[in-house]
């Protein structure tokens, strides 16, 4: 049997440094925040069905090193940036012109997105999350009970604060496909944990006189094999996704941070945040009686 609770301590260390060290480069540094939040100026060109994207982008990122850029539809060419006046634009278009042979109706379209529509966003992007994790708990407080509801919504929480980590540690743009990414590992995540508290619930009514930490134990080693063995699977389609198919990895790479660190917190923080509220309940039933 695995000796998981024991390890608490190392566990809770081992979170806590990731999470500190990227609120550390948040508050010096601050999160890239891409042009979704920032404003600035998003353009598409009709490049046709034969166009190379990184031809395309080592031609663009010349001119404006900061661009984001999208491939839609296998034709269109999505250039975003947050300094893309009109001069640069018309630098970019004529570049893409020469490459590809193209008429002046190539350019589909020029927008400005201003930052006014990022803030909304912040806000919209951080009431979903709240939302969805007052969802979760109240879910399964009324399906287990609320020590179960309390643990897994901190493991929610330690998820989404590890992937922020790594983008801040690494300065990685966040753009609206993180926030979906996001809300996408809290569901996914919470399956997780769920399968492992359905164990413990189950092996509770059996082992009545054992302590919570063996009870615990057990269950995790029961499902164990499980976990990893989902875990891994997502973890191989969505990286395939993230290699083979560029146009989606503003999604699915913090989908792989966030899945590799669900698996973690399921185990390792979700279960031992149980046994503490677990023992704190009993020793506290135990004061009372006394």
């Amino acid at each position: 049997m695995l000796k998981v609770i024991e390890k608490t301590k190392l566990w809770f260390t081992l979170s806590t440094i990731i999470i500190v060290v990227g609120l550390g480069f948040i508050i010096v540094r601050g999160l890239n925040f891409g042009i979704d939040f920032r404003g600035g100026t998003n353009v598409v060109v009709e490049l046709g069905e034969n166009f190379n994207k990184p031809e395309a982008d080592e031609i663009v990122k010349d001119i404006v090193p900061d661009a984001v850029t999208n491939e839609i539809d296998n034709t269109q060419y999505e250039i975003k940036a947050k300094d893309l006046d009109s001069t640069k634009v018309s630098e970019v278009f004529k570049a893409l012109q020469e490459k590809y042979t193209l008429e002046d109706s190539a350019l589909i379209s020029q927008d400005e997105i201003g930052a006014s529509v990022g803030k909304e966003l912040t806000k919209n992007s951080i009431v979903a999350l709240l939302v969805a994790c007052v969802a979760m708990l109240v879910y399964i407080a009324f399906r287990f009970e609320m020590n179960y509801g309390i643990a897994s919504v901190i493991a929610l929480l330690h998820d989404v604060l590890i992937t922020i980590s790594v983008y801040a540690i690494f300065d990685i743009p966040v753009n609206t496909p993180f926030i979906a990414a996001i809300l996408t590992i809290v569901g996914y995540s919470i399956n997780d944990t769920i399968v492992i508290f359905d164990r413990i619930r189950e092996n509770l009514k059996n082992m009545r006189r054992v302590s919570s930490t063996e009870v615990a134990n057990k269950s995790i080693t029961q499902t164990m094999s499980r976990s990893i063995n989902t875990t891994l699977t997502t973890l191989i389609t969505i990286i395939a996704v993230n290699i083979f198919v560029p146009t989606v990895r503003e999604f699915s790479f913090p989908l792989i941070i966030g899945i590799a660190a669900g698996a973690y917190s399921s185990i390792f923080i979700a279960s031992p945040v149980w046994v503490m509220l677990k023992d704190k309940k009993v020793k506290k039933s135990k004061a009372e009686i006394a």
